[in-house]
């Protein structure tokens, strides 16, 4: 087992994935090595706003800062990181549109552990159900088991957003 110095905890970052699908896709429906617990994390949406305004993109993205130094300095200087990342369907595969990621550091991470997290549940029984029904080829009946997703109006200033909306 790695021990971390408090240097590397204050640059891990806490990743948010509000997608059902993009978390499937990426813990393997619970089944990758370390990732078998699922969790859904309801955290306060003054606390996630909050995250967003105080958030840069996690790249370089010329459109948003004249050049590189200019975001390495904003990079620096925020607790949260917000990433697009292709959304995913049943059956994992990339969507032509893009889902938030936002990964929290410092203050913003701390903020989620103490003030902003209001509910956690182990979705991982329906993770298992869900994919027994996608590899069963019951897609009708796996789409009814997912948990309901509605659009996020995304606060004004959200990085990257005008490239997605």
């Amino acid at each position: 087992m790695r021990t971390g110095t408090r240097k590397d905890y204050e640059h891990r970052l806490t990743w948010i994935k509000p997608s059902f699908l993009w978390m499937m896709y990426r813990c393997g429906w619970g089944a990758k090595a370390d990732q078998e617990t699922v969790l859904a994390v309801e955290i306060d949406r003054g606390g996630f706003d909050w995250a967003l305004r105080n958030a840069c993109l996690s790249h370089h993205d010329p459109d948003e800062h004249p050049d590189r130094g200019a975001w390495q300095r904003q990079l620096k200087g925020t607790p949260a990181r917000v990433q697009w990342d292709p959304e995913r369907d049943l059956r994992l595969q990339a969507l032509p549109y893009r889902s938030l990621q936002l990964g929290l550091a410092g203050e913003a991470s701390r903020r989620y552990a103490d003030e902003w997290t209001v509910a956690i549940t182990d979705v991982t029984p329906l993770a298992h159900e869900i994919h027994a029904r996608v590899r069963a080829g019951d897609i009708a009946a796996a789409a009814a088991l997912l948990p309901e997703e509605r659009p996020y109006p995304a606060p004004e200033g959200t990085p990257g957003l005008g490239r997605v909306s």
